[in-house]
Order: structure tokens, then sequence, then C-alpha cells
């Protein structure tokens, strides 16, 4: 079995719970080849380090742009926390050693690996905030996922498919978009998402993906273009 002293060592903090840290590696898709598994995959750790990350981020940005308005704060955290800049931040901390992943889904390493990668660095960021507290997982965020900002702003790559699709939609309709799933195939291991996105009850456009993060962004990705919105 995977040994995460080494990555301990990397992000410079000790576990009290060491299976808090080795749940935060399971993906879902890891489960079903190993259902004697005692540990639960990792998503409720990831629901748990997104509210943490949000958090974190948010506070930094109130702090140091105090002269940037409520606009420019939300595209900044928007550009933060999204899954290009997260799963830039699990490649750096070496996440990717670690995962436990299914054999088939250890074979891709394209986009699906990508939100994969950043799904666990919110599962690391929630285990962490279990075992050690507010404070240690702010200082895990704010020394891996801030330095991205800079950059972020430099490149103006503030903003991605989904989260530009919602600013318009607000703006232009006064409506938030909702997703849906449209169709799922595909073993558990390997499945493919049909996601639609809604203004109200109107169907706007649908994307397709190997996770639903992904259907997500190419639904958004359609529905900017459709709209003419992009």
């Amino acid at each position: 079995m995977t040994d995460f002293s080494n990555f301990e060592q990397k992000i410079g903090i000790t576990f009290k719970n060491k299976d808090l840290l080795k749940q935060a590696f399971i993906h879902r898709s890891f489960i079903n080849e190993h259902r004697d598994l005692s540990l639960a995959h990792n998503e409720r750790l990831e629901f748990l380090g997104d509210a943490v990350l949000e958090l974190a981020i948010t506070h930094y940005l109130f702090e140091e742009y105090p002269e940037k308005t409520e606009g420019d704060l939300t595209a900044y955290r928007a550009a933060l926390v999204n899954a290009n800049s997260l799963s830039q931040v699990g490649i750096d901390v070496g996440i990717n050693d670690f995962l436990l992943l299914s054999k088939g889904e250890a074979k891709d390493v394209g986009r699906a690996r990508q939100f994969i990668i950043a799904n666990a660095v919110e599962a690391i960021i929630g285990a962490i905030y279990l075992d050690q507290g507010y404070e240690s997982a702010k200082m895990f965020v704010l020394k891996h996922v801030r330095p991205l900002i800079d950059a972020i702003i430099e490149s103006g790559a503030l903003i991605d498919a989904k989260s530009l699709f919602q600013e318009r939609a607000q703006e232009q309709k006064g409506i938030t978009p909702a997703y849906q799933i449209l169709r799922e195939t595909g073993p558990d291991h390997d499945k493919q998402f049909v996601v639609g996105v809604f203004l109200n009850e109107t169907m706007i456009a649908s994307g397709e993906g190997s996770s639903k993060q992904i259907a997500e962004q190419e639904a958004a990705k359609n529905a900017l273009q459709k709209s003419g919105w992009k």
C-alpha cells in the first residue's frame, strides 16, 4: 500500500489521523476494485475542502485587494479555485504519485485526470481541516494556491467557461444557470456524462465528458457560443 509519509514531508504536515490523509487520495473507481477497503472515497472530504478553500481564498483576496470591486474579487477567486488552477497545485505537490485509482482510471492522463487531481486537492484541504484545524488548512491554501494569482492576472485567465456563463446569464437575464445530467453511459470506472445547462426551464446547450465537471464546462462553453456571450 502507498506510503503517505513522503507526502506529509513534502507539504510539511504530519497527520494525527493517517486514515484521513489516505482517504483524501481514494478515488471512487478504486473502491470498485477494492470492496474490502475500510475507508470511503474522497468525495465527502472534497465537499468540505471546497468550502474551506473558498473561505481562505475569499478572506485573503478581501484583505489583499481593498481597492477591487466585488466583481473583480469574484473573478479572481473563480480563477484560483477552478480545476485548472487546483490541478496545477496538485501536480506541484506531487499528488499524482499518491492517487489511489482503478486500473482503468490510472491509464487516463488527459483532462479527466486533471479533474481528479483538482478534486484530490480539495479533499486534502478538507482532511487537513479535520485533522489540524482551520489555521493549518488556510496556511496550506495560502502557501500553494495564492502564488498562482499573479500569473492568472498577468495572463488574463481570470474565469472559466462555467463561471463566465453564470456571470453573463445573471447580467443579461437575471437568471443563475442550472446543470442537469441528461445521460450517463458506461461502467463506473469509465463513465461518460451528458449534461445540459438550463436558464429556468429552457435548455441552452449540452456538453459531454468523462466527468460531470468536464461535461458542465463543455455545456457552458457551448452555451456561451450559442448565446453570443463569449
